[in-house]
């Protein structure tokens, strides 16, 4: 059993870092293993809806970053958790434009595994940036894990995340939940609910 954990900080040992080494860790004692795949400081490419990834199952640009996260999702994990700062009062940019490709291009291999989000922030505008990477799960039919909080850390300069006791404590219970919520699912061998064909009602006709 494997959860890929995705750091949407530029800062690749910055508070958001903390926070999800804090899950990993949980998760760890729990007998999963898991893998952090930092997005960096380089440019990320945004989906351009071509329909290429409708085709060929996976998104047209070859950059490494897109193809670092593909390959590990490919390798059938069990569950994700994506970790992003707050800017405005929402994620960082570079990794919703990571997300958007990773999830349309993707869906078939993330759906019915547990997911969850961490937000990292000086102060305010944790719950939106939350609630907006909430929405990737939602709709891919993943179980949305949760904790005793929203799962959110404060801190502003790299290592103050540690000294947020609640928040350190809702990570590690967050990891409790997702290895409890994996192990009982077990979407592995006991597969999951087959669904009727996908109807979409457009609203200009």
């Amino acid at each position: 059993m494997k959860v890929l954990l995705i750091n949407g900080s530029p800062r690749s040992n910055g508070n958001t870092r903390l926070a999800l080494e804090e899950v990993a860790t949980t998760l760890q004692a729990e007998g999963i293993e898991t893998e952090i795949i930092n997005i960096g400081k380089q440019a990320v490419q945004g989906c351009i809806a071509c329909g290429w990834c409708g085709r060929e199952g996976r998104c047209t640009f070859r950059d490494d970053l897109y193809h670092q996260v593909m390959r590990v999702i490919k390798d059938d994990i069990d569950g994700l958790v994506v970790g992003s700062p707050v800017y405005y009062g929402g994620p960082n940019g570079s990794l919703c434009a990571l997300l958007d490709r990773v999830f349309y291009s993707l869906g078939p291999d993330l759906q019915f595994k547990p997911g969850a989000s961490v937000v990292v922030c000086r102060r305010g505008g944790a719950s939106a940036a939350f609630d907006r990477l909430n929405k990737y799960f939602a709709i891919l039919n993943m179980p949305l894990v949760t904790s005793q909080y929203w799962n959110m850390v404060y801190g502003q300069t790299p290592g103050q995340a540690a000294q947020d006791e609640e928040g350190m404590q809702t990570m590690r219970t967050l990891g409790r939940n997702m290895a409890w919520m994996i192990k009982k699912l077990n979407t592995r061998e006991d597969g999951h609910p087959t669904h009727e064909p996908l109807a979409r009602t457009n609203f200009i006709r």
